[in-house]
C-alpha cells in the first residue's frame, strides 16, 4: 500500500465533509444548516485526518489507520443517508447527491486499501 496515496484520498474525503459541514453550518450557502448534519460531517473529516496523520506518523500501520479512518467514514455517511431517507435529516437534492457520491469514494477508497497489499 502507498500511504502517501492513501493520505492523499483521505485529505480529500475530510475535505469535502468540511465543506459539507460548513454548508450545514450554514457559513458557505444560505438557508442548508442543520446541526446535527453539521456535527457529524465535522467529527468524520476530524476521524479522516487523524486516520491520514496517522499514516504519516506510523507508515507501518498506515493500511490498518487508513481502513479504520474509511471504515468509520463510510459508516457514518451511510448513517447520514439512512436519516436522509427516514426523513430525519435535510432531503435536498444537493444532500442526496453528495451522500451518494460520497458513499462511491468511500467504498472505492476502502475497497483499495483492503486490497493492497501492505509494502
Amino acid at each position: 500500500m502507498r500511504p502517501a496515496l492513501a493520505r492523499t484520498v483521505m485529505l480529500g474525503e475530510a475535505f469535502t465533509l468540511a465543506a459539507a459541514s460548513a454548508v450545514h453550518g450554514g457559513w458557505l450557502v444560505a438557508g442548508h444548516a442543520h446541526s446535527q448534519a453539521r456535527t457529524a460531517e465535522a467529527v468524520i473529516a476530524t476521524v479522516l485526518v487523524f486516520a491520514a496523520l496517522e499514516t504519516w506518523r506510523r507508515p507501518a500501520h498506515a493500511r490498518a489507520a487508513a481502513i479504520a479512518g474509511q471504515g468509520f467514514a463510510l459508516l457514518g455517511t451511510l448513517v447520514g443517508l439512512g436519516t436522509i431517507v427516514a426523513g430525519i435529516g435535510p432531503r435536498t437534492v444537493p444532500d442526496v447527491v453528495y451522500h451518494v457520491l460520497l458513499l462511491a469514494g468511500l467504498t472505492a477508497g476502502l475497497v483499495w486499501t483492503v486490497r493492497c497489499r501492505p509494502d
